[in-house]
């Protein structure tokens, strides 16, 4: 399945019929980001024309000299089955269709759609949409999004795939991705998945090199059984982590407006998606986060956290946040305290949450989190730093990541540690730094809480299923090279 829709993500040749000579219209804007971007060879396909921002332009598919793998199709909705079937007389593999005005709209879209999907098959093609805005992959610079650089972000290569059925919901997370830093190994928007639907995405990047974490945005699945069957079997090789809209009946009734899709009993989805060791997000914000935490920590072993804070009220906030979330805070050992009272200051709190007060400094921390992680009392590890305060320096993430891999080594265990920076433009510049070796960051405890959890019900999920020890000796072999 890989090898039939690969060449969606890293053609050697595209083309785009519908190409326009002018700025603001579609077929100008999508042009503009392939010229831009794509490594490969480029074609445009208009009759008027014999040039397009510099790209050879064509009256018709058939006329391109070379081959295509990938059309990219942005005329209006009747035009699309013939060009559908010049596309597979010129020998595409893949059919990307931005055009709306199929099923969505109602009976003659649909027979528009059946028609399209036809020709499709008749030639042995893959379509992604129609009604969708198709591919980015940053690092082979395939783009068919047509918004322009200067209003929309794109960001850069990263670990995190993107499937959604939402053409504008997808664009507007790959903006707030490129404003929060995060990178995109995959995005596909399939609109109405006329072909290429979920199941087909996630077998895909199930190999996928480049993705760690697979993220999706469902509105409604048609294929029921066969999602479930290979959502499951992709959960035990990678985390998957889905936003389910339609959940309402308002919402539900919006979405077979939108894409035309039945979105279904929502119950029954969130059964399915625990079942097949899915973690269900239910924002942007909530999806993103999990998806960082997944991919950059390994699952825990149990639902026990150490609270490790340097700010005394926030450890009283974290302690509540995962209590909600039915994840235990218990008291350390009396052995654990005592370890803990040799190396920290005298009026700290060893007991959990452990406390070593805004007056600590690196050592501090470092010293802690040893004697946390080797204790044998944690699961998982919530870690808020407060880098402002004046003892903290600017190398304590070096000397705490490093701490951490040498215990890691050492005891043969690792231990999933998600950490909480709340402050301002000072605090967020380590932040940072602490995520790029590994360890994510969040701005408030609740929001960490919640990856945690997520953290602790995938090691559960993966338990059952005999997939633990896999994940953890690949979380292993990454964070300890």
């Amino acid at each position: 399945m890989r090898g039939r829709i690969d060449y969606f993500f890293s053609p050697r040749a595209v083309a785009v019929v519908g190409a326009s000579r002018r700025p603001g219209k579609v077929g100008y804007e999508l042009l503009r980001n392939l010229k831009e971007s794509f490594r490969g060879t480029l074609y445009a396909v208009n009759p008027e024309a014999e040039e397009i921002l510099g790209v050879p332009c064509y009256p018709s598919l058939l006329d391109v000299p070379g081959e295509v793998d990938v059309v990219v199709v942005v005329v209006p909705a009747e035009r699309v089955p013939a060009v559908a079937e010049e596309a597979g007389r010129k020998g595409a593999k893949g059919l990307i269709v931005i055009s709306g005005g199929f099923k969505e709209v109602g009976e003659e879209g649909a027979e528009r759609e059946r028609r399209l999907v036809e020709a499709v098959r008749k030639y042995g093609m893959r379509l992604v949409g129609p009604n969708c805005v198709g591919v980015y992959v940053p690092k082979t610079g395939m783009n068919t999004l047509f918004l322009s650089r200067e209003r929309q972000g794109y960001p850069q290569h990263g670990f995190i795939a993107f499937a959604s059925q939402s053409g504008a919901f997808g664009s507007a997370v790959l903006d707030w991705a490129a404003m929060k830093g995060i990178g995109i190994s995959k995005f596909v928007s399939y609109g109405n998945k006329a072909d290429v639907d979920e199941v087909d995405v996630l077998l895909y990047l199930k190999d996928d090199e480049d993705t760690r974490v697979i993220t999706l945005y469902v509105e409604g699945v048609e294929r029921g059984a066969e999602f479930f069957r290979v959502l499951r079997e992709v959960a035990k090789h990678k985390p998957v982590v889905v936003l389910k809209s339609g959940r309402t009946e308002a919402g539900a009734r919006a979405a077979s407006s939108h894409t035309g899709s039945l979105a279904g009993s929502d119950a029954v989805y969130d059964a399915v998606f625990r079942q097949a060791g899915a973690v269900r997000a239910f924002s942007m914000e909530d999806l993103f986060d999990l998806a960082a935490g997944l991919a950059l920590q390994p699952p825990a072993a149990g639902d026990r956290v150490v609270v490790l804070t340097v700010g005394g009220g926030s450890g009283v906030m974290a302690a509540d946040a995962l209590s909600d979330l039915g994840l235990r805070v218990p008291r350390l050992s009396d052995s654990t305290v005592e370890k803990l009272r040799r190396v920290l200051l005298p009026f700290a709190s060893p007991y959990n949450p452990v406390d070593v007060t805004g007056s600590a400094v690196d050592e501090h921390l470092v010293e802690a989190i040893e004697i946390i992680l080797s204790s044998g009392e944690a699961d998982a590890v919530m870690w808020l730093p407060y880098y402002m305060v004046p003892g903290i320096t600017p190398e304590l993430n070096g000397k705490f990541v490093e701490r951490v891999r040498r215990v890691f080594r050492e005891t043969g265990r690792v231990i999933p540690i998600v950490g909480v920076a709340t402050g301002g433009s000072y605090t967020a510049v380590y932040a940072k730094e602490a995520e790029s070796m590994g360890i994510p960051m969040y701005v408030s405890p609740e929001r960490a809480a919640r990856v945690i959890k997520a953290l602790v019900d995938y090691g559960r999920w993966l338990k059952r299923v005999g997939y633990f020890e896999y994940h953890i000796e690949k979380f292993r072999r990454w964070f300890l090279a």
